[in-house]
């Protein structure tokens, strides 16, 4: 006997959020089709104590959600965002992610096509990455009360002994490590979005950082503090530091790594590159006599071969980070009040 599958339709409609068959067959024929079932089709994935033990001795948990605008952009879309962004924050504090979930708010009139798109992009990034999508949700809301895709993603990851990154661990000394070109992420979605019509050749950063921040790691026992630079950029994650750690932190504009074509693309509207998000990108503070070792080993990371030391920390004035720029002045780079871009990731 052959067992035809549901035929979901072109578009999502209110009933495939309405609990009943419809919703049924739209999880089971782009969700579990492509994440699989291995946590099961209960309302919670349950995961072994003894695994997560064997990794490391504090749990990490965390949660995203994923607005951007368009979809689907060069180099990922909205799927790849959310499996990565979401593994990122676990990699910030030194965690080995093991699972997501991933909830789903979809428009009606959402082409089916599109969320299958999405879905396959999600078990790429998380395939590649080595963790599970385990767990999740769908909604359907009414045309016009979402624009077309909203997902949210959490995860949890586990914190080998010994890793302490936090903000306020930022010292007298330290170095400042940018793990590659900046400002990429937020660039491509500018121009995605059609209003400048570049031509330029520019993709996005989004990228797990998990196995660069491992390699790190093991170079430098006493790393301080980590942030991946998304929303905000790089300025936001130094004035972040330089608070929480009541220092100040100094970067130099000739060590910062950021393309030409992003340069052009700030330059034309008037923007500052340090703010551009970045969705594969991290921002590390390390002692300094550990700078060079933990340099060495992200360049040998695939995710790591732009890495620069860009910075160090000074004393004071606390709580601010300065600009040394390429002219020998120096500027004042505070942290914005709103958003240069919305809905960037």
């Amino acid at each position: 006997m052959t067992v035809r599958r549901p035929v979901l339709g072109p578009t999502v409609t209110l009933a495939h959020g309405g609990g009943g068959k419809a919703m049924h067959d739209l999880i089971d024929e782009v969700f579990i089709r492509r994440f699989g079932s291995a946590g099961g089709r209960e309302d919670q994935a349950r995961l072994p104590l003894a695994d997560l033990q064997s990794l490391g001795d504090r749990l990490a948990f965390t949660t995203d959600s994923y607005v951007v605008d368009p979809l689907f952009f060069p180099g990922g879309d909205i799927g790849t965002l959310a499996v990565n962004g979401t593994i990122n924050d676990l990699a910030m504090g030194g965690a080995v992610p093991v699972a997501l979930s991933c909830a789903v708010i979809a428009e009606e009139g959402l082409p089916i096509e599109v969320l299958e798109r999405v879905a396959e992009s999600m078990q790429r990034a998380a395939a590649a990455a080595g963790v599970a999508i385990l767990t999740g949700d769908t909604k359907v809301v009414n045309c016009g009360a979402a624009d077309k895709l909203f997902i949210n993603t959490s995860g949890i990851g586990v914190i080998a002994a010994g890793a302490d990154f936090r903000a306020e661990r930022a010292c007298v000394g330290d170095a400042v490590l940018v793990s590659g070109f900046l400002g990429d992420h937020g660039a491509t979605i500018l121009n995605a979005r059609g209003d400048l019509a570049l031509d330029a050749a520019i993709k996005s950063d989004t990228q797990p950082l998990h196995g660069l921040v491992q390699s790190m790691m093991g170079a430098c026992p006493e790393i301080h503090c980590m942030r991946d630079a998304t929303r905000g950029g790089l300025a936001t994650v130094l004035n972040e530091f330089a608070r929480a750690g009541r220092v100040c932190i100094e970067v130099q504009e000739e060590r910062l790594p950021i393309r030409e074509e992003v340069r052009g693309v700030c330059a034309i509207l008037g923007l500052d590159p340090l703010y551009f998000a970045n969705e594969g990108k991290l921002v590390a503070l390390v002692p300094a006599k550990f700078a060079e070792a933990v340099l060495t080993a992200m360049h040998a990371h695939p995710m790591g071969v732009d890495a620069a030391i860009v910075g160090k920390v000074r004393e004071a004035p606390t709580g601010v980070v300065t600009l040394r720029t390429r002219f020998g002045g120096e500027r004042i780079v505070d942290m914005l009040i709103g958003e240069q871009l919305p809905r960037i990731c």
